[in-house]
This record gives C-alpha cells, sequence and structure tokens, in this order.
C-alpha cells in the first residue's frame, strides 16, 4: 500500500544514535521502544524498530546505536552515511560532551559529507545539578548558528521519562516534514522556491480568477488536502487572525479582501504553520498538489517521451495557443515586448526560471528594451522542447497548463523517413554549425538574433544555441535553431554514433580570406561527412564563406569549386555579418533541411564502399542469373531423360 502523501513517500525513517561514551545513546533508545528504564544495556543495541503507529505519520522508525570507541570510527561512520536523520547526545551533567558537539561529531558529519537532519539532544536531564541549570536556547544558539543542519535541540530523561518519545518525534518529522526547503531560519521568511509553489497552489484553488480565496474555494482547499471541511466559525477564525497581522495599506499587502483569502494572506498563514513548528500542515498541501522534498514537481507528474535518436519533439497547436494567450496575460501594455520583469512574472509559480541559464539564457533575439516579442518568447519554448521535452512539459505544468500534458508535445517523423520521402514535415529545424576558430561562427549566429557585428565575438563553451524564426515566401514561417560546435568541442561530439542523428543540416563556416581556414573545413566537413556515411545519419550540408568583405585567398574560387563539387553538395555561400547580408543564408539553410534528400555529401571512402557494394550487387545478381539458367537447364534434361526413356 502506497504511503500517504504526507509522509513524501518514505516507507521508513533510518534514525542514527551517536555520541561520546556514556552520554546515555543506549538507555534513551531503549526507554523509548519499551517505556522503561533499563537497568543494564548492552554496550551497542541491535537495530530497533519502532512500530508503523509508533507517531502520527504512521511511518516504522529504525533507529542504530553506534560504538563510542575509537577503533569502532569506520563502523559508526557507515552508518551515519545511511542516516535519514541523525540524533547526536551529549550528557547535561557533563558540559565537556557538548563542547564535543561543535568541536568533533559536527564537523565530523560535514567531513563526511552526511547531509541529513540533526537532533541534537541532552540526556540524563535528572542528574544535572541545581545550580548548572542552563537556558537551552542561548546555549544552543550559536552552535545551531554555525551548524545550520541542526534541525531542533531538546533535553529528556531517560530515568525520569522525560521527552524521551519527542526525540525520534522529532528525528522523524525532521525527515517526513524537512524545515531547509521551506523555510529560512535566520531571515525567518518562506524560501523563494516554497512561495513560488504555494502561489501556484493558491492560483489553482483561486477558481475564479478574482485574486481571492472566497470561504466556498477555502473550504474547498481545506477538503482536498486535509480531507476535512472547515467550518464557519473556524474560516472567521482564520480570516480574523490574518486581517489582525496583515490589515494592510494597499490592495497587494492586505491580507484578506471583501472577496476572501488574498495571496498574501495565504502565504502569511503557512509561515505562521513553520514557525508554530507546524511544518507538516505546508507539506501535506505541497504533497497533495506534487510536490516533492526539493519543492518541484514528483518524477512520476512529469510524462516522459520515448522516441528514435533521429525523431524531434515540438509543440502542438494547443500548447503553442496557450502559450501565446500566456504571453498577452503578462504583457501588460500590449507592445509586444515581454520585459525581463514580466517575463519573471511568467515562470513566478515555477521553481525558477528555465531561461536563467545557458543554453536558454541569450539564445533568442531581444527587443530594444531587453524583452522579448511573442516570437521569441515562443522560439525559447520551441528550443527547450527540442532538447528538453520533458522540462518543458513540467514548466507548462508549473503555468498551469490546462490540457493534458503528455499531448502538449508532437514527436515528429523520423528524419530516415525524410530522406526516403525527399520532403520534411518538421516546423522546428536543427542546424548543427562547424568552423575552425575565428572562421565567423559566433558572428552568424549572432546576426541570426539581431545582435551587431561589434558585439560579436568567439564563443568559449563546446556549445551554444541561437534560435529565431525565418519568413519564407507565401508567408510560411520556420523556426530554425543553430547549434554551434566548436573546433573542441567536434571530437566529443563525434565520439556518439547517434551525434548527427537530431541534425536536420551541417553548415561549415570558414573564413573566406584565409586559406588555411578553408583547408580545415575541408577537414572537418570529410570528417563529420565520413561520420555520417558510418553510422548511417546522413545530413544536407552546406559551405558558408564567411567574411565576404574581405579579399579571398588566392585560387578560392577553384578550390573550393573542386572540392565541394566533388562531395556533391553546392558551392559555398558567401555572406558577411560585418555587412550584415546573412539573411539569403538562413532561408538556404531551411530550404537544405526541407530537401533532405540533397546536398548529403559523399567521401572518397563512401564513394569507393558504394562502388563495391554495386559490384558485390552486379556479381550477385550475374549468379542468380547462372543459377536460374542452370536450373532451367537441368529441367529441361529431366524432361527430355523421361520422354527418351518412356519411348
Amino acid at each position: 500500500m502506497a504511503k500517504p502523501a504526507s509522509s513524501g513517500g518514505k516507507s521508513g525513517v533510518r534514525i542514527v544514535v551517536a555520541g561520546d561514551r556514556g552520554t546515555g545513546k543506549s538507555s534513551l533508545i531503549v526507554t523509548a521502544a519499551a517505556d522503561t528504564f533499563p537497568t543494564n544495556v548492552p554496550p551497542v543495541l541491535p537495530p530497533t524498530r519502532l512500530p508503523e503507529d509508533f507517531y502520527p505519520d504512521r511511518v516504522p522508525v529504525t533507529i542504530i546505536d553506534t560504538p563510542s570507541r575509537v577503533e569502532d570510527a569506520v563502523r559508526v561512520a557507515e552508518e551515519l552515511k545511511r542516516a535519514d536523520a541523525v540524533v547526536l547526545t551529549y550528557a547535561c551533567d557533563r558540559p565537556e560532551t557538548l563542547d564535543r558537539l561543535s568541536t568533533f561529531w559536527l564537523p565530523d558529519l560535514r567531513r563526511l559529507e552526511v547531509k541529513v537532519p540533526v537532533i541534537v539532544v541532552g540526556c540524563k536531564l535528572d542528574l544535572r545539578e541545581e545550580n548548572q541549570q542552563v537556558n537551552l536556547e542561548q546555549v544552543m544558539s550559536p552552535i545551531m548558528q554555525q551548524f545550520r543542519e541542526i534541525e531542533t535541540c531538546i533535553e529528556c530523561s531517560a530515568f525520569r521519562h522525560i521527552q524521551i518519545p519527542e526525540v525520534f518525534y522529532y528525528a522523524q518529522k525532521a525527515v517526513l516534514h524537512p524545515t531547509g526547503p521551506l523555510f529560512d531560519q535566520e531571515s525567518q521568511t518562506l524560501k523563494p522556491r516554497c512561495v513560488r509553489a504555494l502561489k501556484r497552489i493558491f492560483i489553482l484553488c483561486d477558481l475564479d480568477r478574482d485574486g481571492a480565496l472566497s470561504d466556498t474555494e477555502l473550504n474547498e482547499f481545506q477538503v482536498k488536502c486535509f480531507n476535512s471541511p472547515l467550518q464557519p466559525a473556524e474560516i472567521v477564525g482564520v480570516k480574523r487572525v490574518v486581517e489582525e497581522k496583515l490589515p494592510g495599506g494597499g490592495e497587494t499587502d492586505r491580507g484578506v479582501n471583501e472577496r476572501g483569502l488574498t495571496l498574501t494572506g495565504f502565504l502569511f498563514l503557512h509561515a505562521l504553520f513553520i514557525e508554530k513548528g507546524r511544518l507538516e500542515t505546508t507539506w501535506t498541501v505541497l504533497r497533495k498538489f506534487g510536490y516533492n522534498n526539493d519543492i518541484k514537481l514528483a518524477d512520476e507528474l512529469i510524462p516522459i517521451f520515448k522516441r528514435a535518436p533521429d525523431q524531434s519533439t515540438e509543440l502542438a497547436n494547443e500548447a503553442i495557443e496557450f502559450l501565446q494567450a500566456t504571453y498577452e496575460i503578462y504583457d501588460g501594455d500590449y507592445d509586444n515586448n515581454l520585459r525581463p520583469a514580466e517575463l519573471e512574472d511568467v515562470f513566478s509559480t515555477a521553481p525558477e526560471s528555465p531561461w536563467d541559464e545557458a543554453p536558454y539564457k541569450d539564445a533568442a533575439e531581444k527587443t530594444a528594451l531587453g524583452g522579448l516579442s511573442i516570437s521569441a518568447f515562443l522560439s525559447k519554448w520551441a528550443l527547450m522542447v527540442l532538447l528538453d521535452p520533458s522540462h518543458a512539459v513540467e514548466n507548462l505544468i508549473y503555468l498551469n497548463y490546462p490540457g493534458d500534458p503528455a499531448s502538449a508535445i508532437r514527436i515528429m517523423r523520423r528524419r530516415r523517413l525524410d530522406r526516403k520521402k525527399q520532403q520534411s514535415e518538421r516546423n522546428v529545424l536543427q542546424c548543427f554549425v562547424f568552423g575552425p576558430k575565428n572562421a565567423g561562427k559566433s558572428a552568424l549566429l549572432n546576426s541570426f538574433i539581431g545582435r551587431s557585428y561589434s558585439e560579436s565575438c568567439p564563443s568559449s563553451a563546446e556549445q551554444s544555441y541561437a534560435i529565431n524564426v525565418v519568413d519564407l515566401p507565401g508567408g510560411i514561417k520556420k523556426t530554425l535553431v543553430l547549434k554551434e560546435i566548436s573546433e573542441g568541442g567536434i571530437k566529443k561530439l563525434l565520439s556518439s554514433k547517434e551525434s548527427l542523428a537530431p541534425c536536420d543540416v551541417a553548415v561549415f563556416v570558414y573564413d573566406s580570406s584565409d586559406e588555411s581556414s578553408w583547408k580545415r573545413t575541408t577537414d572537418l566537413l570529410v570528417e563529420v561527412a565520413g561520420h555520417a556515411e558510418d553510422t548511417g545519419f546522413e545530413v544536407p550540408c552546406l559551405v558558408v564563406a564567411a567574411k565576404d568583405d574581405l579579399d579571398s585567398f588566392p585560387l578560392a574560387i577553384q578550390e573550393t569549386t573542386k572540392v565541394t563539387q566533388d562531395m556533391g553538395i553546392g558551392a559555398p555561400i558567401p555572406t558577411s555579418s560585418k555587412m550584415g547580408d546573412s539573411s539569403n543564408v538562413f532561408r538556404r539553410i531551411v530550404y537544405a533541411a526541407e530537401q533532405p534528400h540533397l546536398n548529403i555529401p559523399e567521401t572518397e571512402e563512401g564513394k569507393s564502399r558504394k562502388q563495391y557494394h554495386r559490384l558485390i550487387n552486379r556479381s550477385l545478381m550475374f549468379v542468380s542469373v547462372g543459377a536460374a539458367v542452370a536450373i532451367v537447364g537441368l529441367a529441361a534434361y529431366r524432361v527430355y531423360a523421361t520422354r527418351k526413356s518412356s519411348n
């Protein structure tokens, strides 16, 4: 039977108890399990299991005792590494054991990279003398500031049965309902990812989209998360608490308005629950809406798209329409310019903006004001769908996409079949851009997304992207993705058999003023074409003569024409990013991708191999014909012999 959402899917919690010799580890465990103080305990207890119904979350707890001898340090380290939570003990009557937590045990956990909640427990509270009473909060505050992994501190007495069950309850709770992902202890505020998740939940529950949860909506939320409705008096009480704390001077900072509980009030309530130690309340809400301990949607909610290496993925029409409508909502002034702040609002219900880092960050054209047009906005989505469709759909869900997430993506026909049918039906085409260093690859990508020549500089990354829409005659639009492959990244790329499978067309850029650049480009063309022939993932290839504003090297036309003709591809396309005449190149790339059976280069080795196969096939045909003639002759002879014998 599956564990309830409130437990985060955990089927059990493993708690390891560690500390100095004589601090009361074994007595603590026995008293918790047997509810009686032991008179004699062995040096180290075997694993102790608390039953499933011991605590409200109904998740069984296994407690591991550890030895205190120096020679057992390796064994203790192994147990700590397998822990879901660690209980560190000190003896209340021996202050030196408390000091050892910050001088040895806590640093040792960090050294071992044990990144789990830690519960600090003072045992033998009954042995502390009256004149040695301490304020636990004052004593532990400096240690907790230094070691943020400490979840809570508690003192207990096994002999007097003081706060024994609470020790392991706090440890279990720290695993099932951790504070770290939700709350920043230092600033005493909800963490950004928690705020974003709760905002999305609030929007989902605000069924009439009026920016507040009415009493009815609040009740439906309560039933969904906790399986019981709120009584009218309880709703009034909740709203009164929020109103008292957040009276608000304006519309946005009020906790309650005439329509109900606002987002500000909703977030305040959760911060209040956490401050009062009721983390399970917020975790129950998050898990009911599919979030895991990282406050991201659980893996099982994200569809996986299985496809052949040479199949690409694109947005379905319904998803495109949803994103167009989303753009219009957040482009408040309708100027076709989604500013950075507005784009942040778009993803304010996702754990973070998926476009803050490479390869998406600078991949699309920006407006003069640094924003995104609707075309650039959809282009970035197209790139995300192409590279990582599951991640793209996950973000659609964060944006509260109303349709079936699995149907938001189209899996396109195999490129191998496109070549047989001599046409491509793709709307998003991917072009790999090869070339030696300083050939003009980065300048070509920059010109594609509207960056001026002066901004262009060689990319230091092994791969970088530029994506834009290419307008074709008849109002046809295709989205083109340029993927720059650095010269240093080619070896790594071609180490994989399927590396060219996602490529619709390959472009080879060389500096038309530099003969050595042309020769290196020729080598790259042969290398890539040979890999394509060996793996069966042939792609159309084009050659681009960059820096056309400079004088060509001697014999440029003669040499380039000979190589391209010998390999069966088109002559180099002249272009100059400096002069801004690259648009023809991008249309030519799209045309080549749409006719995938053309411009496929042949190497000398490939030609020899093809000739060899022709000879073999011809020989087999002659052998087959000869065998057929022999069989017919033998049959005729047998008929003749039969007739002769009968005569």
